[in-house]
């Protein structure tokens, strides 16, 4: 079960509560009681080595097609 940081609206105190992903709904602070809100945090991402980029999308030689599985060539898979 993921664990989710939460902020008690009254003390300012963050606690953590483990809890399935489709919860919804406040939790309830355990020092004084009050209503407490999810607090979103960022996530750490570290994308370490030469290179994820250079080694997935690096340039095909002429005449050769990249594999059919790959984006074509100057697209972002993740661009909407």
């Amino acid at each position: 079960m993921p664990t989710y940081d939460f902020r008690c609206a009254e003390c300012a105190e963050t606690f953590e509560v483990k809890r399935p992903m489709g919860a919804t709904g406040d939790e309830k602070c355990p020092s004084c009681g009050a209503r407490a809100k999810r607090v979103f945090s960022p996530v750490g991402v570290a994308f370490k080595g030469s290179g994820f980029h250079n080694t997935d999308y690096k340039p095909q030689p002429a005449g050769e097609a990249p594999p059919s599985d790959a984006p074509a060539s100057g697209t972002c898979p993740t661009a909407g």
